[in-house]
């Protein structure tokens, strides 16, 4: 699903989707309009604009996982200021790609999303991590879930688990544990169900406060 306020930027960005091989199941131009969409449309990924007419993006992310839990944003913004950035996330984004990236850059952080990878504008990711860990430090704003006692993961989970919060992608870490994609992807999945949450950027966060980093 695609939501931008542009017309021409919004049926580019679905052009190229579409051209990719990818099902554009809706588009919409306004941020309350997507949220009363997407519930019978079922995206797994939107791509949405920071800035709406209407509603802003964090408060249409907010929308959009109330009503679908399981989805997964991609924000494509002109802004990579440091507060939009960390408001977009902690409300539930999964990555955040400026507007200047290239097609083939966006069409990567398009499938990566997919796949449940935080996607970030180089030299953003730095910054998530660090305020994740801002965060567990100092004990707020713990928007997480945080059960008192955390559901039994496997030697081979916790060792994925203490790459994801690094930040390594899973070609990465499949790499440093000499293990196929499709296996790390299983491990973050498995780990994922058992924790009860829904995304790389909540698992990321979730491993930092338990000091897994």
């Amino acid at each position: 699903m695609v939501v931008d306020d542009h017309p021409m930027w919004r049926e580019g960005v679905a052009r190229d989707l579409a051209e990719a091989g990818h099902q554009v199941v809706a588009t919409s131009g306004e941020g309350r309009q997507a949220v009363r969409v997407a519930p019978a449309a079922r995206p797994d990924v939107v791509v949405l604009d920071l800035q709406l007419p209407d509603i802003s993006g964090v408060e249409v992310i907010r929308g959009l996982r109330a009503a679908l839990p399981q989805v997964r944003v991609l924000m494509l913004s002109a802004s990579g200021e440091q507060e939009s950035v960390l408001e977009a996330v902690k409300a539930g984004a999964t990555g955040y790609l400026v507007k200047s990236a290239a097609p083939a850059e966006f069409l990567d952080a398009v499938r990566r999303t997919a796949a449940g990878e935080p996607v970030f504008t180089p030299g953003l990711a730095g910054l998530v991590l660090g305020e994740f860990r801002r965060l567990a430090a100092g004990g707020g704003d713990r928007s997480v879930a945080r059960p008192d006692a955390a559901p039994r993961l496997t030697d081979r989970e916790t060792e994925v688990l203490r790459l994801v919060a690094k930040g390594l992608s899973y070609r990465q870490i499949a790499e440093r544990l000499e293990l196929s994609h499709r296996t790390v992807q299983n491990h973050v999945q498995n780990t994922l169900g058992k924790l009860q949450l829904h995304n790389r950027v909540e698992l990321t966060r979730y491993a930092i406060e338990r000091g897994l980093d």
